[in-house]
């Protein structure tokens, strides 16, 4: 019987194995990006937790003796030695990382231990009643049947233990989704104080939890059965408040954030607000001074000789040279007409071959959709196409780069299509919505994709992107319908 609660223990220890792997995986970046290096890890906890346990309590799984607080010292330890081999770099959300994984290990085994040392005790209970009832007439039956009953206990217990382990990780890993966001200390404190308060609790619980009477060890809640339900209390308790100040933690990093955007996204339509005004101003007065001299010049050339023909030729090209002031691309939408030549001409000052190409995107007559909200989401889409073309030229300064424009309407949808040179490396977290920026200034860039997608949404749309060799395609669909 003792080999074979070894062997659950063990995989118990194992499966544990699996669930700190897949935790710090969630949070941390790899060493090495291979499978080998998570089976590693696993073998690297088993050897770890059974080295702590033969060290400190001698293979002991309950402790009478005082050295709680060094087997907490010596897990901690472990931990973080694990996440600095195995893991890269190390960073404040580290220590958050270990302290939760020992905090919810501890917390589900106390929890599942007080709870099934009752249900062992009340078995013991019915079957000695058996005993002296006679229902038990034989030793071999007896023994069976609390070795048996022991077997089935430590099962469900271990089994508890594992589920509780692995469901609070998981919950952690899904409400924790700005996992790339790097947490100042203030913010690190909000999140360890949860999670160091219940390590203290399970600290406490080992000193307190075995008394002796009579030189006989026996479990605290024997002699105050009240505490078979306040224990338990209190450890998921100490759970709900690790999981609920992660989630409390991200609703804050998500406010703030969205407010960020929302100053950023308000720049950014009063700053093309007065683009737009400004170019429109500067257009119409071009316009006029077109018109004008095109008159001029009509003037002039009824007024030269017929045999001034350098005259007439010099006031045909400057009436071409009219003729190309005109708006570069035209796609029946003002805003976005006046955007386009905008960032093009910007652009072609970083890369004079540019290529932008609009003959297929055309707005409907009957669009529905604010011409603010068709501007920040070309206006972001175009920025991050030239930033891209510009890494291309980098790397390839007679690499070809373009921009391709293009927009289809189906049925209530209108889809639009951003196609651009690419260099094919995407920074992309795998727990991350979008690609992150590789500007410096992290802070201040890689709002544009979810100012996009925070624009689309008003109009019940989608935003989708891939990657096709060398190209970077952007898709995004919206309602035509008013916002």
């Amino acid at each position: 019987m003792y080999s074979a609660v070894s062997l659950l223990y063990l995989a118990l220890v194992v499966f544990q194995g699996y669930c700190l792997q897949y935790f710090f995986g969630s949070f941390l970046e790899r060493r090495w990006n291979s499978r080998w290096s998570d089976f590693a890890l696993i073998i690297f906890y088993t050897l770890g937790l059974y080295g702590i346990s033969g060290l400190v309590f001698n293979g002991e799984t309950v402790s009478v003796d005082g050295d709680a607080a060094k087997k907490l010292i010596l897990s901690l330890c472990f931990l973080f030695l694990a996440a600095l081999i195995f893991y890269k770099p190390f960073r404040l959300i580290t220590i958050f990382v270990v302290t939760a994984f020992l905090a919810v290990v501890e917390i589900g085994r106390y929890f599942a231990v007080i709870l099934m040392d009752k249900v062992a005790d009340g078995l013991i209970t019915m079957w000695n009643r058996f005993v002296n009832k006679g229902i038990f007439t034989s030793d071999r039956a007896l023994t069976i049947t609390y070795s048996g009953s022991i077997m089935v206990v430590q099962i469900i217990q271990y089994f508890l233990i594992g589920l509780l382990v692995f469901v609070a990780l998981r919950k952690i890993v899904r409400d924790f989704r700005e996992k790339d966001y790097e947490i100042s200390r203030t913010e690190l404190l909000f999140l360890l104080t949860p999670t160091v308060v219940s390590l203290f609790i399970s600290v406490l619980l080992r000193i307190i939890i075995i008394t002796v009477e009579g030189n006989v060890p026996q479990m605290l809640y024997n002699s105050y059965p009240i505490l078979i339900v306040v224990i338990p209390s209190i450890l998921l308790l100490s759970l709900a408040s690790i999981l609920y100040s992660v989630k409390l933690f991200q609703d804050m990093i998500y406010t703030s954030r969205v407010k960020s955007e929302r100053v950023v996204l308000q720049n950014q339509v009063s700053s093309m607000q007065e683009h737009m005004e400004e170019m429109e101003r500067v257009y119409a007065e071009i316009r006029g001074m077109k018109h004008d001299m095109k008159n001029t010049i009509a003037i002039i050339g009824q007024l030269s000789t017929e045999e001034n023909r350098e005259l007439k030729e010099y006031l045909a090209d400057l009436n071409n040279t009219f003729d190309r002031l005109e708006m570069r691309f035209k796609t029946g939408n003002t805003v976005a007409d006046t955007l386009l030549n905008m960032k093009y001409h910007e652009a072609v000052r970083v890369i004079p071959d540019l290529k932008m190409e609009t003959d297929m995107l055309m707005f409907p007559q009957t669009l529905k959709i604010h011409s603010y909200d068709i501007g920040i989401i070309l206006g972001n889409a175009i920025d991050n196409a030239v930033e891209a073309c510009r890494r291309v030229k980098e790397e390839d300064r007679n690499a070809d780069t373009f921009i391709r424009l293009a927009s289809v309407q189906k049925g209530k949808f209108l889809v639009l299509t951003i196609i651009n040179s690419f260099d094919g490396k995407l920074f992309q977290k795998s727990q991350a919505e979008f690609p992150i920026t590789v500007k410096a200034d992290k802070e201040n860039h890689g709002m544009g994709l979810r100012n996009m997608k925070n624009t689309v949404e008003k109009y019940h749309g989608t935003i989708d992107f891939k990657v096709e060799g060398g190209t970077f395609i952007l898709s995004v669909m919206m309602k035509n319908e008013p916002g």
